[in-house]
């Protein structure tokens, strides 16, 4: 080969490797989106059952088409607290499964002779995805459209890729340097190292096919690589636990000692078989003969199936293992420390699923600001205040919720997002403001306690009794905000506006009952200011509520 060939060449193989990943992304954003609940649904019945939670990683990696997705989505839940070690741990072995439906997708692509390859006729989606795109608008189908393109743009890279490949096996000065590479141990070390780089064992997967191929290396080579790659898709999930708690890094070290596990066992059985006279290629030569892409991919299969159902009944003692190589410190002061329940960086990895972790931390937040509502209706009652930390305590929740949660959103705006995905987060920074305000007004009803405790004063036995039905009143319109914004329930939506209007008749008539005790001297004017100020904070609550139920049904 002359320098421009070589160089063409390898143009054309960066161009493929690039036109491969861009497909790889838009597939599996555009199948998230699709199928963002159930993704959630499989994610949160992923319990006790070891094999279930090898079902959910494999059928989750397929559709995100992405183990390392997968893998640093796990640790993100487990950092939140929604997945516990030994749950994540199942999920992260059937991940390594889910990823080899990449290599078989590569090599049934790669299959077929004739004037017309199986690679021809899937590309052919990449067209028929983008016309759908171009003439719907419907935010379903653009995605559906948007699946079928990246899906097609695939075997797109796939063929370039292959191409580029071809034109470096003509060359016998190139075969026979790539040649030399015959050490396992380097050649593990080599895909490691290349997938570390480009953070997809998926690519180096696909490419080490498409070299196997076209004859430009072995396929006992190949199949080192490929193991090799394993290894390196790790980096990305040890990067993502660097940054969580402890048991998000006791996922990421479990995902490292079991991909290295599964390495280690296979160098070792290659190297007995080789005193046999046999290797890997051998065997899977003669099982797939002539079909040296799928003789790669079943390989691919093979070696992680039979990897998890070795680590499978161990998983426990792996969890072990990891709590000893990770060990617990005293964290009892950072425990009590504001922190975000449902939502982790490490979820902005697949956005659909950060969005409906989003909704959670949002009605997480309404909890405690209804809850501290509530404590400061009790402390004015009563003027108690054995539970005033409690109440400082969600305060100071509810303010790290409101400017981390809204910092969080920013960042998750900027991923790819369905139209009705961006339509729920734009509402969802006003509802945080919402819930962050109501909050205020309980701190200010806590304020009307220490004046009247330090006055020496308290509310009149009526009063108290009407701030009870005030209290139930407000109780009830949250109740049905929050089915409403939960659930999308119109009915409870319904009700919400009817109970609002009755809290305004509410607060009127507690206005017009102060003014009758002031002029029957039941009443001081100090504790009346108190008492008017409270009922108006109230009302601005609810409309605050009232704020949040109108984004249901938009």
């Amino acid at each position: 080969m002359d320098f421009y060939s070589v160089l063409k060449s390898i143009l054309s193989l960066v161009a493929g490797v690039g036109v491969f990943l861009i497909a790889c992304t838009m597939m599996s954003n555009n199948l998230e989106s699709l199928g963002s609940k159930r993704l959630k649904s499989m994610f949160t019945k992923a319990s006790n059952s070891k094999l279930l939670g090898v079902g959910v990683g494999t059928v989750a990696t397929a559709v995100i088409q992405s183990s390392s997705a997968t893998t640093v989505m796990t640790i993100g839940f487990v950092n939140a607290g929604i997945m516990t070690l030994a749950q994540a741990a199942t999920v992260i072995f059937g991940a390594n499964i889910g990823t080899t439906i990449t290599g078989q997708l590569v090599a049934l692509g790669l299959l077929g002779g004739g004037n017309i390859s199986t690679s021809v006729i899937f590309a052919t989606l990449a067209g028929i995805g983008a016309f759908i795109m171009l003439f719907t608008k419907k935010d379903s189908w653009q995605k559906i459209g948007g699946m079928l393109a990246g899906f097609g743009m695939i075997f797109v890279g796939l063929s370039i890729m292959s191409d580029s490949m071809e034109a470096f096996a003509q060359d016998e000065s190139v075969k026979s340097f790539l040649a030399i590479f015959t050490n396992p141990f380097l050649l593990v070390f080599i895909g490691a190292i290349l997938t570390g780089i480009i953070q997809s064992s998926s690519v180096m997967t696909s490419m080490a096919i498409t070299m196997v191929v076209t004859g430009l290396i072995s396929l006992n080579q190949g199949i080192y690589i490929t193991m090799g790659a394993n290894v390196g898709t790790c980096i990305t999930a040890i990067i993502a636990g660097i940054a969580s708690n402890r048991n998000a890094k006791r996922a990421s070290m479990i995902h490292l000692i079991f991909n290295v596990s599964g390495v280690v066992l296979f160098l070792l059985i290659g190297l007995f078989m080789r005193l046999g006279g046999i290797d890997f290629g051998t065997i899977f030569d003669a099982m797939f003969p002539g079909a040296p892409q799928i003789q790669l991919a079943m390989f691919h299969t093979i070696f992680n199936v039979i990897t998890v159902l070795i680590v499978l009944p161990l998983t426990n003692l792996l969890v072990k293992l990891v709590t000893k190589i990770i060990p617990d410190k005293k964290e009892t002061l950072q425990l009590e420390k504001p922190h975000l329940c449902f939502v982790d960086d490490n979820m902005l990895a697949t956005p659909p699923i950060a969005v409906l972790q989003t909704k959670n931390e949002i009605l997480n937040m309404a909890k405690i600001a209804q809850e501290n509502f509530n404590l400061s209706c009790k402390i004015i009652q009563t003027l108690d205040y054995s539970e005033l930390e409690k109440f400082k305590a969600n305060e100071r929740e509810l303010n790290y919720i409101n400017k981390e949660l809204v910092e969080y959103i920013v960042k998750l705006i900027k991923c790819e997002l369905s139209e009705g995905d961006s339509n729920f987060l734009s509402g969802a920074i006003k509802t945080i403001s919402d819930l962050e305000r109501i909050g205020d007004y309980a701190e200010n009803i806590i304020e009307y306690a220490e004046n009247l405790s330090s006055a020496g004063m308290k509310f009149s036995d009526k009063a108290i009794k009407e701030i009870d039905e005030l209290n139930r009143l407000i109780a009830e319109l949250y109740h049905n905000v929050i089915n409403a914004y939960e659930n999308g329930d119109i009915a409870a939506r319904d009700r919400a506006f009817v109970i609002e209007e009755r809290v305004d008749e509410v607060t009127d008539q507690m206005g017009k009952n102060h003014i009758s005790r002031l002029s029957e001297g039941l009443c001081k004017p100090e504790v009346g200011a108190q008492y008017l100020t409270l009922s108006g904070d109230v009302e601005r609550i609810a409309d605050h509520y009232i704020n949040i139920v109108q984004t249901v049904g938009k």
